[in-house]
């Protein structure tokens, strides 16, 4: 096609009906296809739509004396019942993953990280907490030494250390064994590196651990 054709519209490509394309029809190609992109994605949406809670559950548990009756969702901690649902909230929140001990409250004499717990597995147990050691008036002998060995700084993990502390005394009072014992056969006794070594579950990012240990050692009646 020579250039003057080309110019005056004439030659193989002068008839340009089959190419031309109306506005209307850009505006109505175009929602056509953006409505087929979004159709696999409403249907994925409505495919991992989460299923509804489960229902909750009722579970009786005796803290610091009382009988408590509350209705969980089965995956509550014990943790989260104490502070969420009870308002005990002396039992502290640090890692939440079993690592730091500031959650740590007595079972049935027996301590354990409240945050690994589920509180529908203590249906019926006797739990206490710092708020069920002493009060203000009346502090128990190891909130009372932590006080006059400064067993804390900011404080937070004061709660799960005391609880630890009590418990660990109680341990070694009834005979249970620790990875320093010489002779796993042998009674235990309250000295320095055995207290260490039960306590070493429950961190102090202060630094207060000498402190902690005096106090300790003058509830068990032993040199720190």
């Amino acid at each position: 096609m020579t250039d003057d054709a080309f110019r005056k519209g004439t030659g193989p490509l002068a008839d340009r009906s089959e190419f031309s394309v109306s506005r209307r029809g850009v505006i109505v190609g175009g929602a056509a296809t953006a409505m087929a992109a979004s159709a696999p994605v409403e249907a994925q949406s409505r495919k991992t739509t989460m299923p509804p809670d489960p229902a909750a559950m009722p579970v009786t548990l005796k803290v610091n004396g009382q009988t408590r009756k509350v209705s969980l969702d089965p995956r509550t901690t014990l943790l989260d019942t104490l502070r969420e649902h009870l308002h005990l909230t002396g039992t502290k929140k640090g890692c939440d993953h079993g690592q730091c001990g500031a959650c740590t409250v007595m079972v049935n004499g027996q301590r354990i990280n409240s945050c690994l717990s589920l509180a529908l597995q203590h249906d019926g147990d006797s739990i206490t907490t710092i708020e069920g050691l002493g009060t203000p008036e009346k502090l128990h002998p190891m909130q009372a030494a932590f006080v006059r060995h400064d067993g804390y700084q900011c404080g937070y993990c004061t709660p799960g250390q005391i609880c630890s502390a009590v418990a660990v005394l109680d341990e070694i009072k009834r005979g249970v064994p620790s990875h320093v014992q010489a002779d796993l056969t042998a009674k235990p006794e309250p000295t320095n590196m055995e207290m260490r070594e039960r306590m070493s579950g429950n961190i102090c990012r202060c630094g207060a651990y000498s402190n902690i240990a005096e106090a300790m050692a003058e509830v068990a009646g032993a040199k720190a």
